[in-house]
Protein backbone atom coordinates (compact mmCIF):
# COMPACT_ATOMS: atom_id res chain seq x y z
CA UNK A 1 0.00 0.00 0.00
CA UNK A 2 1.57 3.29 -1.11
CA UNK A 3 1.72 6.32 1.18
CA UNK A 4 -0.81 9.04 0.38
CA UNK A 5 0.66 11.96 -1.52
CA UNK A 6 0.41 15.45 -0.06
CA UNK A 7 -0.56 18.17 -2.46
CA UNK A 8 0.77 21.65 -1.67
CA UNK A 9 -0.83 24.58 -3.46
CA UNK A 10 1.52 26.09 -6.02
CA UNK A 11 1.11 29.55 -4.45
CA UNK A 12 2.72 28.27 -1.23
CA UNK A 13 5.72 26.88 -3.12
CA UNK A 14 6.64 30.20 -4.65
CA UNK A 15 9.46 31.97 -2.86
CA UNK A 16 8.98 35.68 -2.35
CA UNK A 17 11.81 38.16 -2.34
CA UNK A 18 12.15 40.02 0.96
CA UNK A 19 11.20 43.69 0.95
CA UNK A 20 13.99 45.86 -0.42
CA UNK A 21 13.75 48.55 2.27
CA UNK A 22 14.53 46.39 5.31
CA UNK A 23 17.22 44.45 3.44
CA UNK A 24 18.94 47.67 2.38
CA UNK A 25 18.75 49.02 5.93
CA UNK A 26 20.19 45.79 7.38
CA UNK A 27 23.09 46.08 4.93
CA UNK A 28 23.66 49.72 5.85
CA UNK A 29 23.54 48.89 9.56
CA UNK A 30 26.04 46.05 9.08
CA UNK A 31 28.45 48.36 7.25
CA UNK A 32 28.06 51.13 9.82
CA UNK A 33 28.49 48.66 12.68
CA UNK A 34 31.82 47.60 11.18
CA UNK A 35 32.96 51.23 11.04
CA UNK A 36 31.91 51.87 14.64
CA UNK A 37 33.70 48.70 15.73
CA UNK A 38 36.97 50.05 14.34
CA UNK A 39 36.55 53.35 16.18
CA UNK A 40 35.57 51.65 19.45
CA UNK A 41 38.55 49.29 19.29
CA UNK A 42 40.87 52.23 18.58
CA UNK A 43 39.47 54.14 21.56
CA UNK A 44 39.93 51.14 23.87
CA UNK A 45 43.44 50.50 22.54
CA UNK A 46 44.58 54.06 23.25
CA UNK A 47 43.00 54.42 26.71
CA UNK A 48 45.63 55.70 29.14
CA UNK A 49 48.31 56.12 26.47
CA UNK A 50 48.16 59.91 26.24
CA UNK A 51 51.53 61.37 27.25
CA UNK A 52 49.96 64.71 28.18
CA UNK A 53 46.70 65.80 29.82
CA UNK A 54 43.90 66.25 30.18
CA UNK A 55 42.82 62.67 30.84
CA UNK A 56 39.23 61.35 30.60
CA UNK A 57 38.71 61.23 34.39
CA UNK A 58 39.72 64.92 34.61
CA UNK A 59 37.25 66.38 32.12
CA UNK A 60 34.44 63.95 31.27
CA UNK A 61 31.10 64.04 33.05
CA UNK A 62 28.68 61.14 32.61
CA UNK A 63 25.78 62.37 30.41
CA UNK A 64 23.00 60.47 32.18
CA UNK A 65 20.18 62.87 31.20
CA UNK A 66 21.23 62.92 27.54
CA UNK A 67 21.44 59.14 27.51
CA UNK A 68 17.92 58.86 28.94
CA UNK A 69 16.66 61.24 26.25
CA UNK A 70 18.24 59.29 23.40
CA UNK A 71 17.20 55.86 24.65
CA UNK A 72 13.66 57.12 25.29
CA UNK A 73 13.49 58.20 21.66
CA UNK A 74 13.61 54.53 20.67
CA UNK A 75 10.35 54.03 22.52
CA UNK A 76 8.70 57.09 21.02
CA UNK A 77 9.60 56.15 17.45
CA UNK A 78 8.35 52.61 18.08
CA UNK A 79 5.00 53.96 19.26
CA UNK A 80 4.88 56.35 16.31
CA UNK A 81 5.31 53.55 13.76
CA UNK A 82 2.65 51.42 15.46
CA UNK A 83 0.22 54.34 15.33
CA UNK A 84 0.91 54.93 11.65
CA UNK A 85 0.27 51.25 10.91
CA UNK A 86 -3.17 51.63 12.47
CA UNK A 87 -3.86 54.77 10.41
CA UNK A 88 -3.71 57.24 13.32
CA UNK A 89 -1.67 59.88 11.52
CA UNK A 90 -2.17 62.72 14.02
CA UNK A 91 -0.99 60.59 16.95
CA UNK A 92 1.88 59.34 14.80
CA UNK A 93 2.93 62.95 14.18
CA UNK A 94 2.94 63.71 17.92
CA UNK A 95 5.13 60.74 18.82
CA UNK A 96 7.39 61.28 15.80
CA UNK A 97 7.85 64.93 16.79
CA UNK A 98 8.68 63.85 20.35
CA UNK A 99 11.35 61.55 18.91
CA UNK A 100 12.85 64.49 17.02
CA UNK A 101 12.79 66.63 20.16
CA UNK A 102 14.54 63.98 22.25
CA UNK A 103 17.18 63.47 19.55
CA UNK A 104 17.71 67.23 19.26
CA UNK A 105 18.17 67.54 23.04
CA UNK A 106 20.79 64.81 22.91
CA UNK A 107 22.63 66.46 20.01
CA UNK A 108 22.52 69.90 21.64
CA UNK A 109 23.88 68.38 24.85
CA UNK A 110 26.72 66.76 22.93
CA UNK A 111 27.70 70.07 21.34
CA UNK A 112 27.44 71.78 24.74
CA UNK A 113 29.83 69.18 26.17
CA UNK A 114 32.26 69.76 23.30
CA UNK A 115 32.10 73.51 23.83
CA UNK A 116 33.00 73.01 27.49
CA UNK A 117 35.83 70.61 26.67
CA UNK A 118 37.32 72.87 24.01
CA UNK A 119 36.93 76.29 25.65
CA UNK A 120 37.15 75.45 29.35
CA UNK A 121 39.32 72.32 29.43
CA UNK A 122 41.47 72.95 26.36
CA UNK A 123 40.75 69.50 24.91
CA UNK A 124 40.70 69.48 21.12
CA UNK A 125 41.15 66.72 18.59
CA UNK A 126 44.87 67.64 18.41
CA UNK A 127 45.58 67.89 22.15
CA UNK A 128 46.49 64.25 22.77
CA UNK A 129 45.48 60.68 21.88
CA UNK A 130 42.48 60.91 24.17
CA UNK A 131 41.24 64.02 22.39
CA UNK A 132 41.73 62.43 18.97
CA UNK A 133 39.95 59.19 19.79
CA UNK A 134 37.22 60.87 21.86
CA UNK A 135 36.15 63.37 19.21
CA UNK A 136 36.46 60.75 16.46
CA UNK A 137 34.21 58.23 18.20
CA UNK A 138 31.68 60.58 19.78
CA UNK A 139 31.75 62.76 16.66
CA UNK A 140 31.00 59.78 14.43
CA UNK A 141 27.99 58.99 16.57
CA UNK A 142 26.85 62.62 16.61
CA UNK A 143 27.09 62.65 12.80
CA UNK A 144 24.78 59.63 12.61
CA UNK A 145 22.33 61.26 15.02
CA UNK A 146 22.34 64.37 12.80
CA UNK A 147 21.64 62.30 9.68
CA UNK A 148 18.84 60.51 11.52
CA UNK A 149 17.31 63.77 12.69
CA UNK A 150 17.33 65.18 9.15
CA UNK A 151 15.53 62.07 7.92
CA UNK A 152 12.99 62.29 10.76
CA UNK A 153 12.42 65.97 9.99
CA UNK A 154 11.78 65.13 6.34
CA UNK A 155 9.09 62.63 7.37
CA UNK A 156 7.38 65.08 9.72
CA UNK A 157 7.34 67.76 6.99
CA UNK A 158 5.58 65.34 4.64
CA UNK A 159 3.21 64.49 7.48
CA UNK A 160 2.26 68.13 8.04
CA UNK A 161 1.76 68.50 4.27
CA UNK A 162 -0.75 65.65 4.41
CA UNK A 163 1.37 63.21 2.42
CA UNK A 164 1.78 60.53 5.09
CA UNK A 165 -0.64 57.67 5.62
CA UNK A 166 -0.90 54.04 6.61
CA UNK A 167 0.59 53.03 3.26
CA UNK A 168 3.89 54.64 4.30
CA UNK A 169 4.19 52.71 7.58
CA UNK A 170 6.73 50.25 6.17
CA UNK A 171 9.05 53.07 5.09
CA UNK A 172 8.71 54.73 8.49
CA UNK A 173 9.57 51.41 10.12
CA UNK A 174 12.70 51.08 7.98
CA UNK A 175 13.79 54.54 9.14
CA UNK A 176 13.05 53.57 12.73
CA UNK A 177 15.49 50.65 12.31
CA UNK A 178 18.26 53.18 11.65
CA UNK A 179 17.26 55.20 14.71
CA UNK A 180 17.28 52.10 16.92
CA UNK A 181 20.75 51.33 15.59
CA UNK A 182 21.95 54.81 16.55
CA UNK A 183 20.60 54.27 20.07
CA UNK A 184 22.24 50.85 20.43
CA UNK A 185 25.55 52.29 19.26
CA UNK A 186 25.26 55.00 21.91
CA UNK A 187 24.98 52.32 24.61
CA UNK A 188 28.33 50.96 23.42
CA UNK A 189 29.92 54.41 23.11
CA UNK A 190 28.60 55.46 26.52
CA UNK A 191 29.97 52.31 28.14
CA UNK A 192 33.40 52.57 26.50
CA UNK A 193 33.93 56.34 26.87
CA UNK A 194 32.22 57.24 30.13
CA UNK A 195 32.51 54.03 32.16
CA UNK A 196 35.40 51.85 30.95
CA UNK A 197 37.53 54.74 29.70
CA UNK A 198 37.40 56.72 32.95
Amino acid sequence: MSAPSITVPEAELQWKLPARGPVAMYCLIAAEAAIFTIFVVAYIFYIGKSATGPQPRDVLHVPIFLTICLLSSSLTIHFAVRLLKSGRVFSFALWWTLTILLGAIFLAGTFREWRHLILDEGLTIQTNLFGTTYYSLVGLHAFHVTVGLLALLTVIIFTFLGDMGRQHAERAEVLSMYWHFVDVVWVVVFTVVYIVGR
